[in-house]
């Protein structure tokens, strides 16, 4: 009883946790991770994965996403997006999508994290934060898996970024398009060259 305690003076509401992270604090993890899922203390995520859970007027709050990815990979280098967010650009996307996206440089697949489905992505390189800019090039990157009008959205991407994020969009493109992106975007660039020559 005396271990299990200490144990509980470790934890903080709202934190997640891996098996790893709560051994070096007790000398029978296993039995005490279960003792602490069976009493509420702890909620299990997955495998391995452990959240303290956060109480509020209204009940238990959820563990956030950045949590749980962050204990989940082990790593600060990720970044979490969904194609909900195209919906922002107002290019005439509005399908919603049950979907979370973890870019990451470790893992690839579909986990469920707390009952939540997550779709990690290996990538080379993205931003630390999402941009418009980012969105864009994602969205062309994408284009194939959106359920959308792929024409009628190329043709608004395509006017809305000529219209409005020229040296931005092109250090996005730059960074992080893909090649059929890039194919795409140098060819609306060398057509409004055209126009105005």
């Amino acid at each position: 009883m005396k271990a299990l305690k200490e144990l509980k003076q470790h934890l903080k509401p709202g934190q997640v946790y891996r098996r790893g992270d709560l051994n070096q604090w007790s000398t029978a993890i296993d039995r005490h991770l279960k003792e602490l899922v069976d009493d509420g203390t702890l909620q299990k995520m997955s495998q391995g994965l452990y959240y303290c859970p956060a109480k509020a007027s209204f009940g238990v709050v959820p563990p956030e996403d950045e949590k749980l990815v962050r204990a989940f990979l082990k790593s600060d280098e990720f970044l979490l997006t969904s194609p909900n967010f195209y919906n922002s650009l107002e290019v005439g996307t509005t399908q919603l999508y049950n979907k979370t996206v973890v870019y990451n440089h470790k893992r690839h697949g579909e986990f469920v994290l707390g009952g939540k489905v997550f779709d990690f992505c290996l990538k080379h390189k993205f931003p630390r934060e999402l941009s418009k800019e980012f969105l864009f090039v994602d969205l062309l990157n994408n284009l194939n898996e959106l359920a959308e009008d792929r024409d009628n959205l190329l043709k608004s991407v395509k006017e809305k970024i000529l219209a409005e994020y020229k040296p931005q969009m092109k250090r996005a493109v730059n960074a992080y398009a893909g090649e059929r992106t890039k194919s795409l975007f140098n060819s609306w660039m060398q057509e409004e060259v055209l126009v105005h020559a």
